[in-house]
């Protein structure tokens, strides 16, 4: 505001303002570098609004955000839009969060393909891509389409009883990772009743081709957003390459996990409290991960949940209390012995990106993990199999870097793999490659502790829940039990058919069609 010459006055007002609008009013005196990444966020989201913009664009705006925040976050957009007439543009990825606010939603088809304009319902009938809410309406035969949690539960009935009550539930509903069908296997619904005559007419999508099959998978299970195609059997081919160092096509990819090598048992946190200056991080935190475990860490924005992924890969040392990995204290240990016992995939993947090319940046890690040389490039052609040596970094797509920092971590073999907001950027298609990664890793043995504000991913992929406020843990347990019985961390499955136990589309398809078989 300073540069554009408003008077003090002014100035003072609309900061006020601001940090009510956006919750920021705690954090005042707080220096920048001590937030969190949401809290850091929404600082950067106050900023553009304090001129009071006449257009406001918005790239990823709560993809760092928990979900109460996101809401506020969008609330304040939505006075902005309704009260001041301010016009917002806004890139997102989860539509889950923001779909149902939008007047209108411009669709990208695909790169060089004309872009398509509609309202939100006429748009998620034909877009590939679209929020689980949509995809459980497309299985049901819906039309039009819920946009929103509130306008499906209302059509859910059916679904809840008798259809979906008589089919026994999931001995877990959150189903193991190493038990899960990969993205893409789902079963194929039923098609859909026919059209209502007196429903509104069908949209035809410009430029975007024919309406899509309703039996069209989920937007978690997309492949049109961007990422390409999952890649067929990268879960075995990556268990494969961490065992052995090398690619090895002969050997069979069903053949079971070796037993986990001498000291890289369960990471134990006993009675962790960490203090940062004035801030007490973390406060009395106990915390066990097995081997084979996936573990989300959920909670609000400066919860805690990065200082303790720091103190398990040993960037932080506890204030009081004992961490151990692998039976090594990690803040005590040398670097390269704790490489092959546990690996962080930070929040921003490019903190760990630092040479000027893919091979210079291999080359590095396989150094780093005294691996056999081209230990990383294998790992790097599992993932990413279209990326030449020579491009940088920094010119790789942001699912693309998040792939490159994970094989540089693996290319250690760390017995436990922690991921800090791992699907920040992502689009749905890189998101199911991700999934497709993680779940091969950990029927392969490895231990995976994820901090998330993606209830989506946690739902997918989680056995276990652990939810931190205040730095303390509030709630640990199987997943379907933590986020059905929570209203901020429940999937938009679990929201639409609670109390029952469902918590993906998926799970859902596999009940209908259990209840349906003769």
């Amino acid at each position: 505001m300073e540069s554009l010459g408003l008077p003090p006055a002014v100035m003072r007002r609309r900061v006020e303002e601001t940090l009510d609008l956006l919750g920021l009013n705690e954090l005042r005196d707080r220096p920048i570098a001590t937030l969190s990444g949401g809290q850091q966020q929404r600082v950067a989201i106050g900023s553009v609004l304090t001129p009071h913009p006449k257009v406001l664009v918005l790239d990823e705006p709560t993809s760092a955000l928990d979900p109460a925040a996101a809401e506020e976050v969008l609330a304040v957009l939505q006075r902005l839009v309704h009260d001041l007439g301010t016009t917002v543009l806004m890139a997102e990825h989860r539509l889950e969060r923001v779909v149902q606010y939008a007047d209108q939603v411009l669709l990208l088809p695909s790169p060089g393909a004309a872009p398509v304009i509609g309202t939100p319902a006429e748009i998620m009938a034909v877009s590939p891509v679209h929020p689980p809410v949509v995809s459980l309406g497309r299985l049901a035969g819906w039309s039009p389409l819920p946009l929103s949690v509130r306008d499906a539960r209302r059509r859910a009935a059916p679904l809840r009883s008798p259809r979906l009550s008589t089919a026994s539930a999931p001995a877990n509903p959150a189903p193991p990772a190493f038990e899960a069908p990969s993205a893409g296997q789902r079963p194929e619904p039923s098609a859909p009743p026919a059209s209502d005559p007196s429903a509104p007419p069908a949209f035809e999508a410009r430029g975007a081709g024919q309406r899509p099959d309703p039996s069209a998978p989920p937007a978690f299970e997309a492949r049109g957003s961007g990422g390409g195609a999952p890649l067929a059997g990268a879960p075995g081919l990556l268990a494969r390459l961490l065992r052995r160092g090398k690619p090895t096509p002969d050997a069979d990819p069903a053949a079971p996990a070796p037993a986990p090598a001498p000291g890289t048992g369960p990471a134990e946190v006993h009675r962790v409290t960490v203090r940062r200056g004035r801030v007490q991080a973390l406060h009395g935190i106990t915390l066990t991960v097995a081997p084979g475990e996936t573990i989300a860490l959920m909670g609000r924005n400066g919860a805690g949940k990065s200082t303790l992924l720091s103190t398990l890969v040993g960037t932080v040392a506890p204030t009081t209390g004992e961490v151990t990995v692998g039976g090594r204290t990690p803040h005590r240990t040398a670097p390269p012995e704790m490489v092959r016992r546990v690996g962080l995939v930070p929040q921003e993947p490019r903190d760990l990106l630092y040479a000027d090319t893919v091979a210079a940046e291999c080359a590095a890690a396989d150094s780093d993990a005294a691996a056999p040389a081209g230990t990383c490039r294998d790992l790097v052609s599992a993932l990413l199999p279209d990326v030449p040596d020579d491009i940088h970094p920094r010119d790789l797509s942001e699912g693309q870097r998040l792939a490159l920092a994970l094989a540089l971590v693996l290319t250690g073999r760390p017995a436990l793999l922690l991921l800090d907001e791992p699907t920040r950027g992502l689009d749905y298609a890189a998101k199911v490659r991700l999934v497709e990664i993680l779940r091969g890793l950990a029927a392969d043995g490895h231990a995976i502790v994820l901090a998330t504000h993606d209830v989506e991913l946690a739902a997918e992929l989680a056995h276990r829940v652990v939810i931190l406020a205040g730095g303390e843990v509030v709630a640990d347990g199987p997943t379907a039990e933590v986020v059905v019985s929570s209203p901020a961390f429940a999937p938009q499955v679990a929201k639409v058919l609670a109390p029952d136990p469902w918590l993906t589309v998926r799970q859902v398809a596999e009940a209908l069609d259990a209840a349906e078989a003769p």
